[in-house]
Order: structure tokens, then sequence, then C-alpha cells
């Protein structure tokens, strides 16, 4: 089922997840959900709070257009080694309309479960990277922009506050 996107600045985006300690049917589900809503977006990635379910459940496709779909799935997902620096423009379902380059790692590795509880290991460069730490960030109530400076942080949130007065 396609779900509902939070979008910045929704509190509930702010609230860290909670580890999921079963991997029960409906988590099972809400995995479903964020692939579907994320495919359906489209992104790259998606964190179970940006629907509003405060759990660690993190989808990643980084496969191309013209390549076939790659879905990760990543249960309680901790990235237990990092290396190197990347400075890459990234975007945000949740942060829709606004782009800005943020420094992350090169390259993670990262150790979460599956859907059937099996313990997975990922080593992930470039895009892929990229797409982990931003996920993971999420389950942690942290967006792309808290990784602004501060001057690009208080564009950011003066073009967001105007554009929600625009609304009104």
């Amino acid at each position: 089922m396609i779900r509902t996107i939070l979008t910045y600045p929704n509190p509930e985006l702010k609230k860290k997840s909670l580890p999921v300690t079963i991997i029960s049917a409906s988590v099972r589900e809400l995995a479903r959900d964020l692939a579907e809503t994320m495919y359906d977006a489209p992104g790259i990635g998606l964190a179970a709070p940006q629907i509003g379910v405060h759990q660690r459940v993190i989808v990643i496709d980084v496969s191309g257009k013209n390549e076939p779909p790659d879905l990760i799935v990543a249960i309680n997902p901790v990235i237990i080694h990092s290396d190197g620096d990347s400075f890459e423009e990234e975007g945000c379902l949740s942060v829709p309309s606004y782009a800005a380059n943020v420094k992350r790692h090169a390259g993670v590795i990262v150790k979460a479960l599956d859907l059937e509880g099996n313990e997975r290991t990922w080593n992930a460069e470039d895009l892929l990277a990229i797409a982990f730490q931003h996920e993971i960030d999420h389950l942690d109530g942290i967006l792309f922009v808290d990784h602004l400076s501060p001057l690009k942080r208080e564009l950011f949130q003066r073009k967001a506050r105007k554009a929600a007065e625009e609304k009104r």
C-alpha cells in the first residue's frame, strides 16, 4: 500500500525510531509499503519514520532506470565502519524541491537484519553508501538539511517557511 510521505517541518521526522525486536507480519507489511511508496514517489530510499512509523526499517534501491530493481530491506541497520569523504548533492522525499551538497563517508559497511531475520552485511560505496547514511539518519531523527552549514540551513528554513505561508 502506498503511504503518505511526511514532509518537513513535520515534527514526527525528528523522532528517534525504536529497534525492531520481532520480525512479524506487520514488519514485513511495513517493508512492502515502504518499497511501494519509494518506487511510486519515485526515490532511491525511504525510512519508516518518513511515513510516520518509528521503527528501524529502511528500504533502498539504487539500480538505474534501465536495470532490474535491486531492493534492499534493512532492519535495525548499523554502520560498523566508514572511510573516505564524499561531497555530493542530496535530495529527500521528505524535503521536496530542495537539494544541497552534503558531506558523507565515501564508503560504509552496514550490518542489519533481512526480512527473514538473517544478519546481512553490505560493503557500500558511492551512491549506495550515501543512501545508507541518509536513511539511517532518518531513523535517528536527522534530516540531510541538518548536515548543512548554519547559514545554508537558515536559508533553507526561510525558504521552507515562505513556501508554507504561500500554501495557506
